[in-house]
């Protein structure tokens, strides 16, 4: 038999029903979930792994679009848990990631290899994107080399998310085309997050159970389980961030009407109370800065607020525990919270010094991450991100964020207007940018885990939009100039 036989042309893709499709990616995910508890039942979690992963390969190649949809509904549950816990030497998600990619690479070529062509065609933002990415994992490494310093494997790991990142662009933006495919993407952002609400609310609330799990699996600390929701990302930090990109994207779909209101009004109570549970003021920010730019963007919202104003109360009734429990800080006569006045403390004694000394032009290492001389601890982040860039990469990567952030507004902002899902994902994108920019003062938020993943999702789906429409209009003035 042929292999172009076993491969579905994209002709034939876009003329079958939706439904059948949806229904063909439910059957196969059962399927592996029934074969992979067969197996753990018979021969052991070690031939569940292989068999689960060959599964996924497989409908990953046939259906290139389900390693995306895979990956965003496992994402917050699974991008928490520590190497080694399960799978060895990776991450969870990092081996499922590989898996998903590695399927649909495999049917890319074999596609090629039938003679399909490959939807991907430079857009506005590729380029900035391309320089950013360059001047984070090749430039760095360049430059210690130039300098006389040999790079170390930690160098060399620390280069490994902006590469996954990247990669993740282009999955998102060679699988996702069409509308449909779109608002399922936005689903499998908006459900797992209000999973993800549920678990830190119910951390917060001091529930054993979940505590027990979350000691097992995602290595939260008796510390974090009072007042910080870190949930299954492992941080409150990221479980922050990642809740309020959902929050958003609901949102934006509630004003376009896209998803249904009793799904909104659900949905919205959970990832409400989520945003105080994750207990980290650095969330607390990202919601006033998503606040002020959606009332301006959307005056007329100003007469609306007052709808949601039983909805948010319930919210904040669920969440109050972890924010009052941040708010002591104050009570205890700190003019700032606590944390800020150690990450200033390591930025003052061990980072600035370092950068003072003029090292900042080419930068100083790909790794941020310092070993601590004190015994209580074992080593030392970089939380702030500007500084993160110069340390990493120096000026030219700070340039290239510029460049990158210049060109993502400004495409953001020309699809937000748009109704659809189009519209949806380009002004969440456009606010989670400027989350970016604003927390980048003190922390590196642009890779943070699970947040980053989403940012850049958002981000491959604005870019498609974009290259469609510059290339569509060029298409058109083609067809519409003089025959010569």
């Amino acid at each position: 038999m042929p292999m172009s036989v076993l491969l579905p042309r994209r002709d034939e893709i876009s003329s079958r029903v939706t439904d059948r499709t949806d229904m063909l990616v439910i059957i196969l995910a059962a399927l592996c979930a029934s074969l992979a508890g067969l197996s753990v039942a018979v021969a052991g979690p070690l031939v569940a792994g292989v068999l689960v992963a060959a599964m996924l390969l497989a409908t990953a190649a046939y259906r290139p679009v389900f390693a995306t949809y895979a990956y965003l509904l496992t994402l917050p549950f699974l991008a928490g848990i520590e190497r080694g816990t399960l799978v060895p030497g990776v991450r969870p998600n990092e081996a499922l990631f590989a898996v998903l990619v590695a399927g649909a690479c495999i049917g890319a070529w074999l596609r090629l290899l039938r003679g399909d062509p490959i939807p991907l065609r430079l857009g506005p933002l590729d380029l900035p994107l391309a320089g950013f990415a360059v001047l984070s994992t090749v430039w760095p490494i360049a430059s210690m080399m130039l300098r006389g310093a040999e790079p170390h494997y930690t160098d060399l790991v620390a280069l490994l998310p902006v590469c996954k990142l990247v990669a993740l662009f282009l999955l998102v933006r060679l699988t996702v085309h069409t509308e449909q495919q779109r608002l399922r993407c936005i689903r499998l952002v908006v459900w797992p997050t209000a999973g993800l609400s549920i678990v830190a609310i119910l951390q917060t609330l001091g529930v054993e159970p979940v505590l027990t799990l979350l000691s097992a699996f995602w290595n939260a600390s008796e510390n974090e389980t009072s007042d910080r929701g870190t949930a299954t990302l492992g941080s409150s930090i990221a479980t922050g961030d990642y809740i309020i990109v959902g929050l958003m994207l609901l949102l934006y779909c509630g004003t376009r009407g896209i998803l249904g209101k009793w799904e909104r009004i659900g949905l919205g109570v959970l990832l409400g109370a989520g945003v105080l549970a994750s207990g980290q003021f650095s969330t607390w920010i990202s919601a006033l800065v998503a606040g002020v730019l959606i009332l301006r963007r959307y005056p007329q919202a100003r007469h609306q607020v007052i709808r949601f104003l039983p909805i948010a109360g319930i919210a904040v009734l669920v969440g109050a525990p972890a924010f009052l429990g941040r708010m002591a800080d104050f009570a205890q006569g700190y003019a700032v919270p606590r944390s800020w006045l150690g990450r200033w403390d390591n930025l003052t004694t061990f980072y600035l010094p370092q950068l003072a000394e003029g090292r900042f032009v080419f930068g100083i290492s790909p790794n941020s991450v310092l070993t601590a001389p004190e015994t209580w601890r074992d080593v030392i982040y970089l939380e702030s991100g500007y500084l993160h860039f110069l340390w990493v990469g120096g000026i030219p990567l700070l340039v290239a964020f510029a460049w990158l952030s210049v060109a993502v507004l400004r495409g953001a902002s020309r699809l937000a207007p748009r109704p659809g899902s189009t519209g949806a994902c380009a002004a969440t994108l456009e606010i989670a940018w400027w989350m970016v920019l604003v927390l980048s003062l003190i922390d590196i938020h642009l890779v943070v885990r699970g947040f980053g993943d989403l940012l850049f999702v958002l981000l491959a789906i604005t870019a498609g939009r974009l290259n469609d429409d510059m290339h569509s209009t060029q298409d058109l003035a083609l067809d519409r100039s003089p025959d010569v």
